[in-house]
């Protein structure tokens, strides 16, 4: 099947938290048989802070960030394409993307995959006018990469045919423990883009927990914080490529996993930091959030904290042989279960029910 996508970045991470997604999910479903272009606008400086070359599982189109950029790769896609996927978040143009991939020839299977579902029902519910009400049911299906049935009701609830959570997982092809990094080491770590949505969780659950606890040793990583006041024990490490995230997750005794605020209220949504981390042979501590026990259970292979306090507690407690425990159980865990390979899996028998009820409804 020849699939087109489009989304923010496949080869760039840079202000890019979906690329860790797109790389796992894309290169499995390419194993499968499938045969995949990648379209992606110039912009944000991410064809200039690349982490991969163009990978040999899919052709990458990158497109000017103009009307005639999209236009035209949008028409060069719907000549070619079977499936055509129009990912959330792409940055630029993603209102005119989501309306013309939604007025295209029923004859393309068109797919919304929406790799922030809680954020896009947000918007989606307190604007009447929003332009994906819509758009959504002319859609074949909706797929999210996370979410549980509040997300799958409330999609459905907007008129979409349906929507399935396809969550993130881990490439253990490429997330795999590393020798720690001097530069990353520490007692606790925290990778995270400085985000509106995100920086008041991540002031109570790390920011306020390194001065709670002036001995022990933290870093952060991510876009954004240069600017912001911290601890003296905080060491801000600024953007982390792609190819240094086993040693910052290797590096230090427990990393930490803070949920976005919409995230956190939905659900079922890991990031894909998780998978990371734990494939790096981290041990996680993580923000609470409904579903945790789904993917890994609590107190055996992850730490769960419902607020800073619980993190400043699991930190004073932790021993280097109890993290690596946990840590041990939860890389078997997510190695038996959450892997990019299932997530193929499943998207490949979720494409053959999808094209099925499509030919039978024409």
């Amino acid at each position: 099947m020849k699939i087109c996508f489009f989304g923010s970045s496949l080869v760039s991470s840079y202000w890019n938290g979906a690329a860790t997604y797109y790389r796992g999910m894309l290169k499995q479903i390419a194993a499968l048989g499938h045969d995949i272009t990648f379209f992606e606008p110039d912009a944000f400086e991410r064809q200039a802070h690349r982490d991969i070359s163009d990978p040999d599982w899919a052709t990458v189109v990158v497109y000017p960030a103009t009307p005639d950029g999209w236009r035209g790769s949008l028409e060069a896609a719907a000549r070619s394409g079977e499936m055509l996927i129009k990912a959330s978040g792409v940055g630029v143009f993603d209102q005119e993307l989501e309306e013309a991939v939604a007025a295209m020839s029923s004859r393309t299977m068109r797919i919304y995959w929406d790799v922030d579902a809680p954020a896009t029902l947000e918007a989606m519910m307190s604007d009447a006018g929003h332009h994906l009400r819509r758009a959504i049911p002319s859609y074949d299906i909706v797929l999210t990469y996370g979410g549980g049935e509040s997300v799958i009701s409330a999609y459905r609830a907007m008129g979409a045919r349906d929507c399935v959570p396809i969550y993130n997982a881990l490439d253990p092809e490429t997330h795999f423990p590393s020798p720690p990094k001097p530069g990353f080491s520490c007692d606790l770590s925290l990778l995270a883009n400085r985000l509106p949505d995100r920086e008041q969780r991540v002031e109570r659950f790390f920011l306020d927990v390194a001065r709670e606890l002036p001995n022990k040793t933290f870093t952060l990583g991510g876009s954004g914080w240069e600017t912001k006041d911290t601890a003296r024990n905080i060491r801000k490490v600024g953007h982390v490529g792609t190819g240094e995230h086993n040693a910052f997750f290797s590096s230090g005794l427990a990393t930490l996993n803070v949920n976005r605020d919409s995230m956190a209220r939905f659900g079922f949504s890991p990031p894909t930091r998780v998978f990371e981390a734990i494939g790096a042979g981290a041990c996680l501590i993580t923000d609470q959030w409904d579903g945790i026990e789904y993917f890994l259970d609590p107190d055996r292979e992850v730490l769960v904290a419902s607020n800073g306090a619980a993190v400043a507690h699991h930190m004073s407690e932790l021993s280097v042989d109890r993290a690596a425990a946990i840590a041990a159980r939860a890389r078997a865990r997510i190695l038996s279960e959450h892997t990019y390979r299932h997530r193929a899996r499943q998207f490949n028998e979720l494409f053959v029910g999808s094209s099925s009820r499509i030919e039978a409804a024409e």
